[in-house]
């Protein structure tokens, strides 16, 4: 603890080796502990990189009510839920974007067999049991892969090809009735 505060100390006074010193003991920590929340080493990295760069630009009026690492830890968790947060805002826009470009091209019965599929998926997964909705929610909207998702739901990998499998096959049986229309519409 007074090697920490001591280092901050010249920190602010612009040292560079107090720098260095503090980035090479928690950097690799903190790139770890980011990838608690995103599962993406890179990005992980970037952020740690932002924040020590923050910290060396305002070094001089830097104040730290807790101890460094615990500011740090701090840091790297909101910024990994920012990155969390705008993932998903992208992730609507494009979803909303597939939807206008598919309402856009096609004449109004397509449009209306896609409300209808849509508003008969959404009702379809809310009959699915939840672990196996969540799964395959993760799998198919947010794009994780089975071993991904094993681990976020600390269970086995096997365990998530068993759940998503159920899903695939209620669906098929909530949905049949658009199976036989898109089979049609592929033959007309």
């Amino acid at each position: 603890m007074l090697e920490e505060k001591y280092l901050l100390e010249e920190l602010r006074r612009g040292n560079k080796a107090a720098f260095t010193l503090l980035f090479h003991k928690y950097y690799k920590d903190l790139v770890i502990f980011g990838g608690n929340f995103l599962h993406d080493k890179g990005r992980c990295e970037d952020i740690v990189q932002d924040i020590f760069l923050k910290l060396w630009t305002n070094h001089e009026e830097f104040e730290i009510d807790s101890s460094l690492k615990s500011f740090m830890l701090r840091s790297v968790q909101n910024s990994c839920l920012d990155e969390l947060r705008h993932r998903k805002v992208v992730r609507e826009h494009e979803s909303y974007s597939e939807w206008v470009d598919f309402t856009d091209n096609n004449d109004t019965e397509n449009y209306i067999l896609y409300s209808d599929l849509k508003s008969s998926l959404d009702e379809a997964l809310n009959k699915l049991p939840e672990v196996c909705r969540e799964a395959f929610q993760m799998n198919r909207f947010e794009g994780l892969k089975y071993k991904e998702i094993a681990e976020r739901l600390n269970v086995s990998e096997r365990t998530i090809e068993v759940r998503i499998g159920k899903a695939i096959g209620l669906l098929r049986h909530y949905l049949k009735a658009f199976f036989v229309t898109f089979i049609a519409l592929l033959w007309s």
